[in-house]
């Protein structure tokens, strides 16, 4: 009988969609997020919504997510007000991550 190992969950690919609401634009939130994405190796992109919320979408490991996820948190504490995040299967759509204007 052949075992097949499946990989270990924290180094499959995710995906979250996040929005973030509260005083999340015009304070560097795009940006940031950009930096700590190209830092951690995380694809995907951010923008701005009309309604003053900011929208991630994000592909990288499970772990690399939750610590792009923590660092978002913490650096902009002061200004999220709420977060919806849904965490989805990868698509592997996404090569880099970028500001979506």
């Amino acid at each position: 009988m052949v075992q097949v190992h499946s990989p270990r969950p924290k180094f499959v690919k995710k995906q979250i969609h996040v929005y973030y609401s509260g005083q999340v634009q015009g304070v560097g939130f795009r940006f940031t997020t950009e930096e700590i994405a190209l830092k951690l190796g995380v694809a995907g992109w951010v923008r701005n919504l009309d309604d003053g919320r900011v929208e991630v979408t994000a592909e990288a490991e499970e772990e690399r997510l939750k610590e792009f996820l923590e660092r978002i948190s913490h650096y902009f504490s002061k200004y999220i007000q709420d977060t919806n995040t849904q965490w989805l299967a990868a698509t592997g759509e996404f090569k880099d991550f970028k500001i979506k204007f």
